[in-house]
């Protein structure tokens, strides 16, 4: 059974990915600190697998830590998910964001050519693109215009990466710039629960919707768009899980580069498309407010998804309704 790293690993998209690994025959190595997830997650991938993944409560930053994880296991490739991810708090606490994702990810490619372990997959977002002159987004668009710390942090490891490629070819990199993550696995075990109130769209809804909030606060209704609220490409997370397997066997059937793929659907919705179908699969209407316009938001993004198609054999396949029905399903399994 291969071993693969996965940093971050009982996170979001982490715990989704590392299902999907052990449906592919690959075992889960995590690390995580555990700082926006809980540690009851690993036992729930087991529940959904059959398989347990290795746990070690490591963070990124800690280099003895991760040192010891790497000189126990054969690790064949590392999925780098690790990272703090909050739009508004990085504008806040700038140094934190840099500190946690850059450094921490430096720490861990040092560790990776110690121990000569050359294939990596780095969780990167579409914010990189920062406020794209078009839509849909190819892989070819300017990248660096980026509209806050977080999305620079994505930006600044990117560049990281192509400078180590630079340095040393025999690594092979993969950058998947997703776009935005949504829906829970159809077993409702796992799915997005963060610590606090949600910065994304999805949980803040979910958590509207079964009472905790009292109604979703929709920053702005004047962009250029057809309904005048914020426009963008969401996908399904187990859609977006899948991806990294796809790219994973890309790395292992070549030898060495930087391959880089935007993982969306190509459609793009707005964020009152998504009340209303969230709205039709409660049978009720979603309450909600108009608000000001949010600092550093966009008015739309959405993806060219044709190099994943092309070069992985990639395409999503869950739809709109499907992403909300597995969102709902998971929130109302939360305090079960």
């Amino acid at each position: 059974m291969k071993k693969i790293l996965v940093t971050g690993g009982t996170g979001y998209i982490g715990s989704h990915t590392c299902v999907e690994l052990i449906k592919q025959g690959y075992l889960p190595i995590i690390v995580d600190n555990l700082s926006n997830s809980k540690e009851n997650v690993v036992d729930k991938i087991e529940k959904i697998t059959g398989t347990r993944p290795i746990f070690y409560k490591v963070d990124i930053l800690d280099e003895k830590g991760l040192t010891k994880v790497f000189e126990q296991h054969d690790i064949q490739a590392v999925i780098h998910f690790a990272g703090l991810k909050a739009v508004g708090e990085s504008v806040k606490v700038p140094l934190k964001y840099y500190n946690n994702n850059i450094t921490g990810t430096v720490n861990l490619l040092e560790i990776m050519k110690r121990f000569n372990v050359k294939n990596i997959i780095f969780s990167s977002s579409a914010t990189v693109y920062g406020d794209p002159k078009e839509v849909p987004i190819k892989e070819t668009a300017p990248t660096g215009g980026c509209t806050n710390p977080y999305g620079k942090t994505k930006y600044f490891i990117e560049e990281i990466l192509k400078d180590l490629y630079v340095s040393d070819p025999t690594f092979n990199i993969a950058l998947l710039r997703y776009f935005n993550p949504v829906g829970a696995h159809e077993s409702g075990l796992i799915g997005e629960n963060p610590n606090g109130i949600p910065n994304n769209l999805m949980p803040y809804i979910t958590q509207v919707a079964i009472g905790i909030r009292p109604y979703l606060n929709v920053f702005g209704n004047d962009y250029d768009t057809p309904d005048g609220t914020g426009v963008r490409d969401y996908i399904h997370v187990v859609d977006l899980a899948v991806g990294h397997i796809c790219a994973l066997k890309k790395l292992e059937s070549v030898t060495s580069g930087v391959h880089i793929y935007n993982l969306g659907t190509g459609i793009g919705y707005s964020v009152l498309d998504m009340v209303k179908a969230f709205s039709s699969v409660l049978g009720r209407p979603l309450p909600y407010k108009i608000v000001d316009r949010r600092a550093g938001d966009i008015a739309k993004c959405w993806a060219d998804p044709t190099k994943a198609e092309k070069e992985l054999g990639f395409k999503a396949r869950f739809d709109l309704r499907k992403m909300c029905e597995d969102s709902w399903n998971f929130q109302q399994k939360l305090d079960e």
